[in-house]
């Protein structure tokens, strides 16, 4: 499993730009389960994604092509971990799905 850390490397105004792509991107892959949750960081400075388990490569390149990124207003930081525990309800995240 994977922890993605979005940072803005733009002024809001340019990053709010692509926003419109960037839901669009976000909604494909959260739909295709590529993604499991996605949300903005406080105060607003980039986001966090929460990526199922997949070959690193592949996630790279899923990341390539979010609009933020193309369009050079933020950048990727990713943190493989392998999760042992989860909450009740959330077990199904400890299963490898990818």
């Amino acid at each position: 499993m994977f922890l993605v850390k979005v940072t803005y490397t733009a002024p809001l105004g340019e990053v709010d730009a692509w926003r419109p792509a960037h839901g669009d991107w976000l909604r494909e892959l959260l739909g295709r389960r590529l993604l499991l949750l996605a949300g903005r960081r406080v105060p607003l400075t980039g986001g966090v994604y929460l990526a199922p388990d997949m070959p690193a490569d592949a996630l790279e390149g899923l990341l390539a092509t979010d609009p933020y990124v193309v369009n050079g207003v933020a950048a990727h930081e990713v943190v493989a971990f392998t999760p042992l525990m989860a909450a009740e309800g959330l077990e199904g995240l400890l299963e490898p799905t990818g």
